[in-house]
């Protein structure tokens, strides 16, 4: 097959998990509009630094620059793209048209997920698609990687990628994450980013029980930076899935305030540097939000390299 894109010697997140390395990967928020200078910078800024950069697909219910331009972008300019495909707007007709075009520009990873609600966005009288959900999705993608679209009709050329879904360790109660989990896994999900983990111990005892159901596929812990009590006080009243323990809501209220981005930068970078030390996954995924120009000071402070690792 020829590829449009000229490939680069930049390993894939699947080489980096296979070959037994620590993965790092960054995230990128598409703007909302044309307007991509700040984006291409958080790109040159991170594709050094990580293994991989997520690209969000209209994250939240909100329209922005696609996910799968940005991908291109990130590949163009020289970085890893782990392309996320939510189901809340495309058919399957649509979501297979764009895998296949993904596959042809060199995109060799995707995470897999049903999308927010378009209630919780900036388009409230959208119409919501959900023609599939993530397990459906998965399944999709290996039928097609089976050289077959939804339809069952003959690919002329197919696909192979190295398939990713989501997991909530901090839901409650956690056996119909659990579920869903193993439901992935039989779907075809080779490796898992969780969403955002704050209580250590809690995802010490949701790793114990993923790899009873699978040792096979590989997990990745997903570290939102705190940068407020404000927000940490809207997260966990707010925010299904997502509970920042009382020691590290004291820690970041205790911090002045002019330190409190500093302080949240040392959580996350202490978390990180557990993950690797108790070898508690195979990852981790690093979610700044909006403050993506403090990526390499986090990596820095927990002493992460990903050129000797």
């Amino acid at each position: 097959m020829t590829l449009l894109i000229k490939e680069h010697a930049k390993p894939s997140i699947q080489e980096i998990l296979e070959s037994g390395k620590f993965l790092v990967t960054g995230e990128i928020g598409p703007p909302k509009g044309t307007d991509i200078d700040e984006m291409i910078e958080h790109i040159h800024l991170l594709k050094d630094k990580v293994h991989a950069m997520n690209i969000t697909d209209n994250q939240s219910s909100v329209m922005r620059y696609p996910s799968l331009g940005t991908a291109i972008l990130i590949k163009e300019l020289g970085g890893e793209p782990n392309l996320q495909v939510t189901c809340r707007d495309r058919n399957r007709l649509a979501i297979e048209a764009d895998l296949l075009f993904a596959y042809t520009r060199g995109i060799r990873s995707v995470l897999c997920l049903t999308g927010d609600s378009i209630p919780v966005g900036d388009h409230k009288e959208a119409k919501a698609v959900f023609d599939l959900e993530s397990v459906q999705l998965l399944q999709l993608i290996r039928n097609m990687e089976e050289g077959r679209d939804s339809g069952g009709n003959e690919l002329k050329g197919g696909v192979k990628f190295f398939k990713g879904a989501i997991v909530t360790p901090e839901a409650v109660p956690i056996e119909p994450q659990m579920l869903k989990f193993e439901k992935k896994i039989e779907a075809g999900a080779q490796w898992f980013q969780t969403q955002a983990v704050y209580d250590m111990d809690n995802f010490k005892r949701f790793m114990e029980k993923a790899r009873k159901i699978s040792d096979k596929v590989y997990i990745c812990c997903g570290l939102v930076l705190l940068t407020s009590p404000g927000q940490i006080k809207y997260m966990n009243a707010n925010v299904p899935g997502v509970f920042v323990p009382e020691s590290l809501a004291r820690e970041m209220e205790d911090a002045p305030k002019e330190e409190r981005l500093a302080t949240g930068i040392r959580i996350m970078a202490r978390q990180i540097r557990q993950c690797i030390d108790e070898k508690l996954c195979d990852g981790v995924h690093i979610m700044a939000i909006g403050k993506e120009s403090v990526v390499p000071q986090i990596l820095e402070e927990a002493g992460v390299d990903i050129t000797k690792m």
